[in-house]
C-alpha cells in the first residue's frame, strides 16, 4: 500500500495524469479537461477503426486507467467502422467538442498521435497506422 491507497491505483492515476499533462503540453492548450476529452475521443475513434484483435493489442499497451477509458462504451460487434475518410475521422473526434469546438482539430489529433508514438511501441503503432487509409494517415505526425 502507498500513502494514498493501493499502489497500482496510485500508479494508474499518475500514469494517466502524465499522459494528459504531456498532451496538454503538445497542444499548448493549458486545459487538462479539454486534453482529457481529446485523448478520449481520439483513442475511441482509433479503437473503432481497428479490428477486434488489433484493438485489443493496442489497448494492452495503454496504462491501466487510460485502458479503461479506451474500452468504455466499446461494442466490438460494431467494429471496425466502415467509414474511412479523413474528414469522417475528424468529425468523430469533433463530436466530443460540440459545445467547445476545436478550430485546430487536425493539429490536435496530430498531437495525440505524437503522444501515442512516444508511449506505444513502434511496432504496434506501425500496425495501427497500417489499418488506416492514406487519407487518415495524414493526421499522423510522420505522414
Amino acid at each position: 500500500m502507498s500513502a494514498l491507497g493501493l499502489k497500482i491505483i496510485d500508479e494508474s492515476v499518475q500514469a494517466a495524469n502524465s499522459w494528459i499533462n504531456d498532451l496538454d503540453d503538445l497542444t499548448g492548450w493549458d486545459h487538462k479537461q479539454r486534453s482529457y476529452r481529446l485523448l478520449r475521443a481520439v483513442i475511441h475513434v482509433i479503437r473503432d477503426h481497428l479490428n477486434v484483435d488489433e484493438a485489443a493489442q493496442f489497448g494492452a499497451q495503454l496504462p491501466v486507467l487510460v485502458r479503461g477509458i479506451y474500452y468504455e462504451g466499446w461494442n466490438p460487434s460494431k467494429t471496425p467502422v466502415t467509414e474511412r475518410s479523413r474528414d469522417g475521422f475528424i468529425d468523430r473526434v469533433q463530436a466530443a467538442f460540440r459545445t467547445d469546438p476545436m478550430g485546430d482539430a487536425p493539429e490536435a489529433i496530430a498531437a495525440v498521435m505524437t503522444l501515442l508514438d512516444a508511449r506505444i511501441s513502434a511496432g504496434e503503432m506501425e500496425d495501427v497506422r497500417g489499418t488506416f487509409t492514406r487519407q487518415i494517415r495524414t493526421l499522423f505526425p510522420d505522414a
